[in-house]
Order: structure tokens, then sequence, then C-alpha cells
């Protein structure tokens, strides 16, 4: 864990803590992660397309945010910033499976949080997921880009229905899917005592929004909170590789 001040007009004090496990069922793990608060910044990437292809995809994209996002000496502002590091690992994974065809279909849904000022920008493809608690409350930023999402949207099927959906792992987006990524970018402000989680879903999938909060409003420390969850998701069945990155606002 670290603690850094985050430099701009308003200061905002943070700290970051990650984790990444490979689950009960699987032989690797294709997730990635980055936790740089010295930096300003954390990311998720969940590789897919198999074996090695998914773990090239999420590393591509971790190693590329950090490369894109270290670059203090930009003139463009932190928003534009985690856009290009989306459209820049879209690229290089796409480059990647023009030399190595058998790595046709690799790809990775993602997750980038940055801090700028007393501004959050969070940058989001696919069904990994950014939450924050506030105030003892948890709230879900993000919104997947999936079948089962599109479906709730419309009223089709419940929340409860969604989670256990044959098809709740078809992804409608992802980074090195398609030549142009569409990507969503929020903003907002960030509050002292904010905690905000970034996630795949072998995390979601294992367990819901009640465990999420019993795990995270507490007066641990971000390393115990994040390997409980952890801890949680495997007791559930961990199915899947299983990411956390957690940073508080102090």
């Amino acid at each position: 864990m670290f603690t850094i001040w985050i430099s701009g007009e308003e200061h905002m004090r943070i700290e970051a803590f990650g984790i990444s496990d490979m689950g009960l069922k699987r032989t690797n793990n294709e997730d990635a992660f980055l936790a740089r608060p010295d930096l300003g910044f954390c990311v998720v990437a969940d590789g897919m397309g198999g074996a090695a292809a998914g773990e090239i995809a999420s590393r591509i994209f971790v190693d590329t945010a950090q490369e894109v996002l270290a670059d203090s000496a930009s003139i463009e502002g932190v928003a534009d910033l985690v856009k290009h590091s989306f459209t820049l690992a879209n690229k290089r994974m796409l480059d990647h499976i023009a030399a190595y065809p058998n790595h046709a279909g690799m790809g990775c849904t993602a997750e980038i949080f940055a801090v700028s000022g007393d501004e959050i920008i969070i940058g989001h493809v696919g069904d990994s997921r950014t939450y924050c608690l506030r105030n003892h409350r948890l709230k879900q930023l993000t919104s997947d880009h999936s079948l089962v999402q599109e479906q709730i949207n419309q009223g089709l099927i419940t929340l409860e229905e969604a989670r256990k959906h044959p098809m709740r792992h078809v992804i409608l987006r992802a980074v090195g899917s398609k030549e142009t990524i569409e990507l969503d970018v929020l903003k907002g402000r960030g509050f002292k005592g904010d905690l905000y989680l970034l996630c795949s879903d072998g995390l979601t999938d294992m367990i819901d929004d009640a465990e999420i909060v019993r795990c995270l409003d507490t007066s641990g420390s971000l390393q115990t909170m994040a390997r409980e969850l952890v801890e949680h998701a495997k007791a559930a069945g961990g199915r899947d590789n299983i990411t956390v990155v957690l940073a508080r606002i102090t």
C-alpha cells in the first residue's frame, strides 16, 4: 500500500492496493492489474481469447495504460489520457493479432480509475466494474457492456435472473475486438472517505453487492478488505480469475 499526494490545484490524498488470484477452476490467470497511487491511477484488465492470448491482451492494456498515464509531461488532460490509453491499447492488440493470427479473438475488458485535482475519472469497457462505497452505501458506477445488461435495461430479465443467465458472459464491447473502440468515460468529484473498487467479473459473478459491502464497510486495511473479497469469491466457487483493486481517498 502506498500513500501519496496528487498534484493539482486541489489535492486528494489516496492510498491503493491490488490483488489477483487464479481462482479454483482455472489453470492460468488472464487478469492483470496495476495500482499506482504515486501517479494517481489504478487499472484492472480481464483478458479473453484463451490460454496465453488472454494474458497477453490484459498485459498489453495494463502496460499501455501505465505508459500513457505516467507521461506527466503531456499537455493533455487526464480524461484525454484515459481515452488514449484505451485507443492505443486497442491498436496494439489488433497489431498483435495481425502478427500472430493464431491469437485472433483475444481482447480484454478494462477499467481505469484516475484522479485529477478533486475529480475522479473512470474509463470502462466490458463487464469488469468500478464501484464506490460512500457513507456506507455501495454504488455501481459502471454499466456492463453485455447481452444480459441490455436485457435488464429492457426489462426482459431481473438482476437475479441475470446472475444465473447462461449467456451472462456474452460481451458486447471489449478492447481489441474492433478497429474503433467504444468506451464509457465517467467523471465526478471525489470526497474524503470514498472507497473505490475496481474488479473483474470473477468477483461479481461469485458474490453479490451485499457481500461486497460486508467486506468493505469496515475499519480494516485495504489489504485485509481486498483479500477478504477474494476469499469470499473463492468460497463461493472461484470459477474464474479474481482481481480486486481498492483505492481510498484519505
